[in-house]
């Protein structure tokens, strides 16, 4: 880790950056299909470097950083709307850097990770200075506040559950509590990426999963 630097109301999207990582295990095919069935619940599989491998529709409605070739570190950090959505941004970004550290154990020398700290420690000082306070315990919010151009304000419920038998991949599961004002923008925003409605939105008509290249 010695040769990575350290420190001393409405919205548009932006087009994500796509950035496909070296070949790793894919998503199991009955992963894919048990989140292309879940219209109510915005769903996603990373690998430990945040790289978005799969989604379905809902989780790239909601943003098209959910989306297959996306590294979520970056846009969270480097994509203004990213951080327009996101009303715990500072807490996220917190909690999202610690993890990487945790997620990668001993692998510091991956390829892949050092290439991802290598562009942040240059283009993100919050990067450089969450980094160098090498925290592995991350404290995620129990609830992610979100600010959505289309439905509003929401609040969810996030869950991650490791995908057994695969090269660290995670699956994340986001939700409202039932009956929640939360859960009616969320059916919303269904209808609407249902109805095609979300297409404006860059990055909603992409492939829903991609094997990491």
């Amino acid at each position: 880790m010695s040769g990575w630097p350290t420190e001393g109301a409405e919205f548009t999207w932006s087009r994500p950056t796509r950035q496909p990582g070296p070949a790793r295990s894919p998503v199991p095919p009955g992963i894919l299909q048990l989140i292309d069935g879940w219209t109510s619940n915005p769903a996603y599989v990373e690998n430990k470097f945040t790289d978005v491998l799969a989604a379905n529709a809902l989780a790239t409605a909601l943003s098209p950083n959910y989306a297959p070739g996306v590294n979520l570190l970056r846009a969270i950090l480097l994509d203004e709307s990213e951080r327009e959505l996101l009303r715990d941004w500072e807490e996220l970004t917190e909690a999202g850097i610690a993890a990487l550290r945790a997620n990668v154990g001993p692998d510091v020398d991956d390829p892949r990770l050092t290439e991802l700290v290598g562009e942040m420690s240059v283009r993100s000082e919050r990067f450089r200075h969450l980094w160098g306070r090498h925290d592995v315990h991350p404290k995620r919010p129990l609830v992610s506040r979100l600010r959505h151009p289309k439905v509003g304000d929401l609040e969810l419920h996030a869950s991650k559950l490791a995908i057994i038998g695969t090269d660290g991949l995670i699956l994340k599961v986001l939700h409202a509590e039932p009956g929640s004002r939360s859960a009616e923008l969320l059916a919303i925003l269904g209808s609407l990426a249902a109805s095609g409605a979300n297409q404006q939105l860059p990055g909603s008509d992409d492939h829903q999963a991609v094997d990491e290249q």
